[in-house]
């Protein structure tokens, strides 16, 4: 039977304890509120790399962009 990463590496003797463990360090009342928590990092995060794929595109059409030199401008004295 494969279970999975976890369980390969713990066994399912580990994973048990590891969950007993997790549940008297933080409580059943805080574990709730760390998912909540870990759900929107990973919902910030994942639009932080949207907005770095848009800033890309803008960065590919701002590179083949011509700019013509011009003369500097002469100063009468």
């Amino acid at each position: 039977m494969h279970l999975g990463m976890p369980a390969e590496i713990f066994g399912v003797d580990g994973i048990i304890i590891l969950v007993v463990v997790v549940l008297v360090l933080f409580g059943s009342t805080q574990i709730p509120k760390l998912a909540r928590s870990l759900g929107s990092a990973q919902k910030e995060f994942k639009k932080g790399l949207d907005e770095g794929h848009q800033g890309d595109d803008t960065t590919v059409k701002a590179q083949n962009v011509v700019v013509e030199p011009t003369a500097p401008p002469t100063t009468k004295e």
